[in-house]
């Protein structure tokens, strides 16, 4: 896949630029560059990348904007690369439609983690959409709405069962409390995030083999949730 596999890294530090640009490049993926928004937003456009590494902090506009302008037609997974690492500021951009969110300084596996896990799920998605998935011992079958366990199901409440959809739907992606709270509540409940936090604790009690230490459904601090070590099956 990587040989065919299209990389826009819009980044204004050259320095960085160039070490992103080796480092991606060095893993045979194509790569190109761009040091402003209006000449990302050009690249995106005519190139058609299969992911864009993306610095918020552009010259010419910032990077929450950018990726309004890119989602207005485009679904290319993004992942934002920043110096701002506020809680706040990752909230905004995931909620702006990011797909995952990288502080500066940053170690070269994790990134490459992260761009393999972005990939992953975008070519699943561009074939199909899974509806079966596997987290260690249980399997989930969204077309027959169970949850098993060594062949016995696992009782979950209406909500608990539309947020592990919502998970599994975008796994290895972070989803903010307010893009659950919308997804299963409605626009009314997005402020309500405490309604999130008491149904994953939920969740965690019947999923995880240890909900004090939980393998799957992972805490992003402040942000929201990301679904990990999660197989989809078909």
């Amino acid at each position: 896949m990587n040989s065919e596999t299209k990389i826009l890294i819009i980044e204004d530090e050259q320095p960085i630029s160039r070490f992103l640009s080796i480092l991606i490049g060095g893993h045979d993926y194509s790569v190109k560059t761009a040091d402003s928004a209006k000449l990302g937003l050009q690249i995106a456009a005519n190139w058609s990348p299969h992911l864009i590494l993306l610095d918020l902090g552009l010259p010419d506009l910032d990077g929450l904007k950018l990726i309004d302008q890119i989602r207005a037609w485009s679904n290319t997974p993004i992942i934002v690369i920043s110096a701002r690492n506020q809680e706040q500021d990752k909230v905004a951009t995931l909620d702006a439609g990011a797909n995952d969110y990288l502080t500066k300084p940053f170690g070269s596996e994790e990134l490459l983690a992260r761009v393999r896990v972005a990939l992953r799920f975008a070519h699943q998605e561009n074939i199909a959409t899974p509806t079966r998935f596997q987290m260690s011992d249980i399997s989930i079958d969204l077309g027959l709405q169970k949850v098993m366990q060594d062949g016995q199901t696992i009782k979950l409440t209406k909500t608990e069962y539309n947020i592990l959809k919502y998970l599994c739907k975008n796994a290895g992606k972070v989803l903010t409390h307010r893009q659950i709270l919308k997804e299963v509540w409605g626009n009314n409940y997005i402020e309500h995030s405490h309604y999130v936090r008491i149904h994953i604790a939920q969740l965690r009690r019947k999923l995880e083999l240890d909900p004090a230490q939980p393998l799957h459904i992972i805490t992003e601090t402040g942000v929201g949730y990301r679904l990990i070590n999660t197989v989809a099956c078909e």
